[in-house]
């Protein structure tokens, strides 16, 4: 009687090409990832006692540079247009509150302008940023 010796074959799997495609991956997702940045905007909040932390969900975001220059969620805007483009704003899916933030050494005319048009647009809330000394 003849025995045969069944052969013990060793499978092992080969992992190169699965360590190229993650890597081809890696770098495909680095080189078309955008990064937020938070704005180099440099403002000086005023100090208030009474500060809270903010919350950045539902708010359409009016920065007061010291210039007197008005930005809208980040993009430019004046004075007279500033109504119309918190309306648009405001507008928007869950957009409801408006924030304004101010530098401590901006006019405080331009301020309540702000404030005027934020409620004549239709925000529900205004809340004014400070910081906390």
């Amino acid at each position: 009687m003849e025995y045969e010796f069944k052969r013990r074959s060793s499978h092992v799997l080969n992992l190169t090409p699965l360590i190229d495609i993650v890597f081809l991956l890696l770098v495909f997702f680095m080189l078309t990832a955008h990064f937020i940045e938070d704005q180099a905007i440099d403002i000086q909040l005023p100090e208030a006692q009474t500060s809270q932390p903010s919350v950045e969900d539902d708010t359409v975001e009016v920065t007061l540079l010291p210039n007197g220059n008005l930005l809208v969620d980040g993009e430019a805007a004046n004075l007279e247009n500033l109504e119309q483009r918190l309306r648009g704003a405001l507008h928007a899916p869950n957009k409801r509150f408006v924030r304004l933030k101010g530098d401590q050494a901006a006019a405080f005319g331009t301020g309540v302008k702000i404030i005027d048009a934020a409620r004549r647009s239709g925000a529900e809330s205004l809340d004014i940023l400070t910081e906390k000394p």
